[in-house]
């Protein structure tokens, strides 16, 4: 039997070019633009004072006692309040790689030295991959995707609403109508009929039977664990129980101050033909009602391409800021339009967004607490890999991490519009 070896073809001391690979998208908008605090100290003695319970303290209300023609009484002056909230537990996200010792041994000018640089910029593309993955979960949810399409297939097949996101051998939680989980493991991917194939194992061929775990559409589809202990995203924090948020936030139920309470706006009405108009109404409504001053709509890429086709047909029905269309390399696109409080509000298309909302931030509002933001392992003795010993060989694994959660501390400050159609309609 001989020892493994993955990429032993692919790999030789005389390669004039790099190793051909699909480009791999930045896609980390909400991790780029959030204000970042790497002082995550937990309480003490509450699953250890580093990464143990965050204080998330906020002001519940204000001093508000106003009296027309005398003083108001001692005993009746309103007083502020002040609320103590807590992220019980840090969450955290480990992800890994693994190389094959023999694939090292064979090249006399890959050593374990410079390993991490077997192929190249694998560990940095891996990298921006769990970027992408915290930041769909930080704004979406936990969810990564849906399922679009009832199946019933015994063949491992589901129609899903984000094909892009998934990726050849990923492991993925699947919800299914009971509702419980099933784990599979993706073996193809159908871009133009967004259909993903689901066998039992990595590298099988035995399809996940879907004809007993039934997978209706709007189906959660997970990475492994975020179904149980997810990083905190602004879905929850900011849509209201009955609009599909979370009921309470950091321990305090929403309901109980005004101050945790985003604006929340239905957009069930939403069409390609009054998306702008109804961004605006419920901006306006969000600065009447809300707290904060938001500077930012972020939405998907498809309802930034419904913006601009309006904008582009009607330049003169709107304030656009002169030369302020600007596509990221990062993997989003804006524009500047003049807004009722001549304010500039910034219109985002974002790759990560979901379809059937789009936020109003304040970044006052939003800060990411850590404590080492995302960094590769080391061992004590400063290794930044760990060496296991199998049957079929010596292997080298790598390993990503991740500490923190994102806090929404002002809530009232931002807005969000829900219930928009995934597939809006013309008109």
């Amino acid at each position: 039997m001989a020892t493994n070896r993955t990429f032993q073809n692919m790999l030789n001391d005389y390669l004039a070019n790099d190793l051909l690979k699909e480009e791999l998208v930045k896609r980390d908008f909400l991790l780029t633009r959030v204000e970042k605090d790497d002082g995550w100290i937990g309480v003490s003695g509450v699953n250890g004072a580093n990464g143990g319970a965050l204080i998330v303290p906020f002001k519940g209300a204000g001093a508000s006692s106003v009296s027309y023609g005398s003083l108001t009484a001692s005993n009746d002056i309103a007083q502020d309040i002040y609320v103590r909230g807590q992220i019980s537990q840090q969450p955290e996200l480990w992800a890994s790689m693994i190389f094959n010792h023999r694939d090292l041994m064979e090249h006399d000018k890959v050593s374990e030295k410079n390993f991490l640089k077997i192929l190249p910029d694998t560990v940095d593309d891996f990298m921006d991959y769990v970027k992408n993955v915290v930041s769909v979960n930080l704004l979406n949810g936990a969810a990564f995707a849906k399922a679009t399409a009832l199946s019933s297939s015994a063949a491992g097949l589901v129609v899903v609403d984000r094909p892009d996101r998934f990726v050849i051998g990923q492991k993925v939680i699947v919800q299914n109508n009971v509702p419980a989980f099933v784990t599979g493991y993706i073996k193809s991917i159908n871009i133009n009929t967004s259909t993903v194939e689901i066998v039992t194992t990595r590298g099988g061929v035995t399809p996940v039977s879907f004809a007993v775990n039934n997978v209706g559409i709007g189906r959660g589809f997970y990475n492994d664990g975020a179904q149980t202990a997810p990083f905190s995203s602004l879905r929850d924090a900011l849509l209201s129980a009955a609009n599909g948020g979370s009921a309470s936030l950091y321990g305090v139920t929403k309901l109980d101050y005004p101050y945790t309470q985003a604006i929340n706006i239905n957009g069930a009405t939403m069409t390609q033909l009054n998306i702008l108009k109804q961004i605006f109404q419920a901006y306006t409504v969000t600065r009447k009602i809300g707290k904060g001053a938001p500077t930012d709509v972020v939405m998907s890429y498809d309802n930034f391409g419904y913006c601009m086709a309006l904008i582009e047909a009607s330049k003169g029905a709107f304030n656009v800021v002169p030369n302020s269309k600007k596509a990221s390399v990062y993997g989003w696109t804006e524009i500047r339009i003049g807004t009722v409080t001549n304010q500039e509000l910034t219109l985002i298309g974002v790759q990560e967004m979901d379809n059937d909302i789009i936020m109003f931030l304040d970044w006052r509002a939003i800060k990411f607490y850590s404590n080492g933001f995302f960094r590769k392992r080391k061992n004590p003795e400063g290794l930044e890999y760990y060496e296991d010993r199998l049957t079929t060989g010596f292997v080298y694994i790598v390993d990503i991490c991740l500490f923190g959660d994102i806090v929404v501390n002002r809530p009232s400050y931002c807005g969000i519009i829900y219930g928009i159609p995934t597939t809006m309609p013309a008109s």
